[in-house]
């Protein structure tokens, strides 16, 4: 139950999905505490250091989550890990004084993050996944619909709507490679102890034996561990995944960017979802505002700081440890994958929901496409004979009269002004003119590009991730 009498972080109630929130949750961060609890003395029954029956009293009150009775206990001594070790040892009577033997706070809390940065990468995987067949299905739907592209926001040369999507999958198929790559590679700690040393471990059970104890609790975790470490994991790694999701926010915010931008009505192409009782503006009625895009654009903002902040906590921790890491990452590495989760969720709506206004694509065609085969239409009178220079510069003076008309709302006059230009006619057709204008023939490689990106979204999320 949320508490509106007190601040409340919009991630924890207005964006993000509640699977994220749970990952990042008191809750979950207590109960893998207590699992590597668990996980640790029960390696330790292997080398006689705990009974078989402290263990299972352990695993009977893992599950055990007091939070009231942790935070009275941390009110007092100023130790969350603590406070919640006594916690558990309260509820194991015989079996409290083994838990956390040999080990340092960071030895449970950094392999607890490094277990939820994995469970995190696998919900910002799987959006993403869904995020990239969507767009692979509007590629495919869009991929001989010609759209005028735009270079300086200036009408340049037409393209296709499915390659201008493409685009944005390219840069997202990139992001899905790292960020699959940079889940493979998440290590935690391990079990080294208080400057990396492991030496407590090597009193408790002789250092000839260490290698194989901590082997044991990384098959029990199903976690690699670093194979050096100081009090923490190197803070590099935190810096590695939050650059893998602000590239993923750089790739959505220039998604969404766009669609704002060809979502304004003197383009007016595409249209985000507006629902029938939506209200855009408590002014204006009429307004139908980007709202989702710019969330999206929003929001990402925030994924581009993250890694500064990273990049602090990884060249800035002095020697074998200092706490100035501590208090931000609290905040940094949930709110980084909170952020994505939300944008990536909203991400897929406006693609899923996008509403493609075909009569204005072909109005902006009309406008602006006639200008684009003047290159066509220069090359092919060269080819003829023509001189270029004196072709390129009959073709400016038109253009630039079309201009004039364009930019008085009127039709374009340039193709027409172009079949009756003596000196043109003379080296190539009116019919030609009328056929190099054609700009569904002048779209280059666009359409089949965009069917192939597509193909190789569906293999490679078909195949788990996996190129062929």
């Amino acid at each position: 139950m949320n508490d509106y009498d007190n601040y409340l972080s919009p991630l924890s109630w207005r964006y993000a999905s509640e699977e994220m929130r749970h990952i990042w949750s008191e809750t979950n961060k207590r109960r893998l505490w207590r699992r590597l609890w668990v996980a640790l003395a029960r390696t330790q029954a292997e080398f006689g250091l705990v009974t078989v029956s402290q263990v299972n009293e352990l695993e009977a009150h893992a599950e055990d989550i007091d939070i009231d009775t942790a935070l009275q206990i941390e009110a007092e001594i100023r130790h969350d890990l603590m406070s919640e070790l006594k916690t558990f040892a309260g509820q194991c009577p015989t079996a409290g004084g083994v838990i956390h033997m040999g080990a340092t706070s960071m030895d449970i809390e950094d392999n607890t993050d490094a277990l939820r940065i994995r469970q995190s990468l696998d919900r910002v995987l799987s959006l993403l996944s869904e995020v990239l067949i969507s767009l692979a299905e509007k590629m495919e739907e869009t991929a001989d619909l010609p759209v005028m592209a735009f270079t300086h926001l200036q009408p340049a040369e037409p393209s296709t709507l499915g390659y201008r999507l493409s685009m944005y999958a390219q840069d997202l198929l990139a992001d899905y490679d790292t960020l699959r790559d940079v889940k493979a590679g998440i290590k935690g700690k391990g079990f080294k102890g208080a400057v990396g040393t492991a030496a407590a471990y090597g009193d408790l059970m002789g250092l000839e034996n260490y290698f194989r104890f901590e082997s044991l609790l990384s098959k029990e975790l199903d976690l690699p561990f670093f194979p050096v470490s100081t009090q923490t994991y190197t803070r590099k790694q935190d810096y590695t995944v939050l650059s893998a999701l602000a590239g993923l926010g750089a790739s959505l915010h220039k998604l969404a960017f766009d669609l704002r931008l060809l979502q304004s009505p003197t383009i007016g192409e595409i249209n985000e979802q507006f629902g029938k009782k939506q209200v855009g503006s408590s002014a204006m009625p009429f307004k139908r505002n980007p709202i989702n895009a710019e969330k999206v654009d929003s929001l990402t903002r925030m994924l581009a700081v993250y890694p500064q902040v990273a990049w602090q906590n990884a060249a800035e921790s002095l020697l074998e440890r200092t706490l100035d890491d501590s208090a931000n990452r609290r905040m940094i590495l949930p709110e980084a994958f909170l952020v994505s989760d939300e944008v990536l969720s909203v991400t897929l709506k406006l693609i899923k929901n996008m509403t493609i206004h075909r009569e204005n694509i072909r109005r902006n065609l009309e406008i602006y496409a006639p200008f684009a085969c003047t290159e066509r239409i220069m090359m092919a009178a060269a080819r003829q004979g023509g001189d270029r220079q004196k072709m390129h510069e009959r073709l400016r003076e038109h253009a630039l009269a079309a201009w004039l008309a364009v930019q008085i709302s009127q039709p374009n006059p340039l193709i027409r002004q172009l079949q009756s230009d003596d000196e043109i006619l003379k080296w190539i057709s009116a019919d030609e003119i009328a056929r190099l204008s054609d700009v569904s023939s002048y779209t280059g490689i666009a359409a089949q590009a965009t069917r192939d990106m597509a193909a190789r979204i569906r293999m490679v999320i078909g195949n788990g991730g996996e190129a062929d």
